[in-house]
């Protein structure tokens, strides 16, 4: 997929979720998310900084976070970004950088992609809301979250397994199979839990209490 294409994918996602967050009680933004310790709060903050971090605030998240590993430092800045904002100062942000195509030093534009579908997932879902991601855009993702498993603490995981989706043409890994929507494939390769009811085969077991 181009780059251009990349981009109109995380412009749309990144205006679904600023919906999603419009339409909230602001009693919602303090629910749990799909990611431990992170209120909806933290997550929407999270989301909208990536267009906002540049070299200039690299050496300050450095320096914070000496010592630490890869995610102690995210749950650390997200943490941060998430004291700092105001509800209504995260939704004048998706506004103010709806369409920027700006990413994070040292990461591709399809980091950007990765957060927009995912922490959308991690928001909508304990919240009981459905939302569906553009399977091309979440095959992408996919392809880069495995890449990035070692990161991710779900580096076993993709290797012990084959993934096959269902509604795209998309077969990644060796062992025994797991079949679904690539979305669930996604949040699978991710290290988080996939719906039950839309994944299927042998592979669900050598993965159970692995999310």
């Amino acid at each position: 997929m181009d780059k251009a294409t990349i981009w109109a994918h995380i412009h749309a996602e990144r205006a679904a979720l600023a919906a999603t967050l419009a339409d909230l009680d602001p009693a919602d933004w303090a629910h749990d998310t799909l990611c431990p310790g992170w209120t909806v709060h933290d997550v929407a903050a999270h989301v909208i900084s990536t267009p906002q971090i540049g070299w200039a605030q690299m050496p300050g998240m450095t320096v914070r976070n000496l010592g630490r590993g890869y995610n102690a430092m995210i749950y650390r800045e997200v943490k941060r970004l998430g004291a700092r904002e105001t509800r209504e100062s995260i939704l004048g942000d998706f506004e103010r950088f709806a369409t920027s195509t700006h990413h994070v030093p040292t990461t591709t534009s399809v980091e950007p992609l990765i957060d927009a579908l995912l922490h959308h997932q991690d928001i909508a879902r304990p919240l009981g809301i459905r939302r569906t991601m553009a399977p091309e855009a979440a095959a992408v993702a996919a392809d880069r979250v495995r890449r990035l498993a070692f990161l991710m603490g779900s580096g076993r995981l993709v290797r012990s397994v084959r993934m096959v989706a269902t509604d795209i043409d998309w077969d990644r890994g060796k062992g025994p199979t797991i079949t679904g929507p690539i979305q669930e494939l996604l949040m699978l390769a991710s290290g988080r839990a996939p719906d039950p009811d839309l994944v299927s085969g042998d592979g669900l077991a050598a993965v159970a209490g692995r999310h």
